[in-house]
């Protein structure tokens, strides 16, 4: 499924299109703003439950740091993708906070990602509004940021 925004932003000074990234089911990591991990979990598996989605999500236990949007509890969830990106989106709206919503890898580097070694782009918002992205990557099972920029 191809991405179908306008969105662009900058790394390793080169300008990158948001239309060429395709999101994969398989990414199973979110953020949620720090402070508000617990309160999230319990809204999005309770709204999830009540709706009838295929959808659960749990605390991993850490947190990511960034400059320009602050730090995000990291949750992992199980499910069906689209639910989770519904729910998502809509606990920063019904809980006034910034979530990490990640996923999105690069066309041409379907393969590299699927082994951790691609890039992995994540769009942040803030009460359901798009504020910014972030580039992902892991290190020892964990993710962290390696650049950002405000939307």
């Amino acid at each position: 499924m191809l991405l179908n925004s306008n969105l662009s932003f900058f790394t390793k000074f080169k300008i990158i299109n948001l239309q060429e990234f395709r999101i994969l089911a398989s990414t199973d990591n979110f953020g949620v703003e720090a402070g508000m991990g617990n309160r999230a979990t319990e809204w999005m598996n309770t709204y999830s439950k009540e709706k009838k989605m295929d959808f659960n999500a749990r605390l991993e236990g850490y947190q990511v740091s960034t400059k320009n949007f602050g730090n995000f509890e990291i949750i992992s969830w199980s499910g069906n993708w689209s639910d989770a990106r519904k729910i998502i989106i809509k606990s920063s709206t019904k809980l006034s906070m910034k979530i990490i919503e990640s996923g999105y890898h690069q066309k041409d580097n379907l393969l590299l990602s699927f082994f951790g070694i691609g890039k992995e782009f994540a769009k942040v918002y803030k009460k359901g509004n798009y504020i910014g992205a972030v580039v992902l990557g892991t290190r020892s099972g964990k993710c962290y940021v390696k650049s950002e920029k405000l939307g």
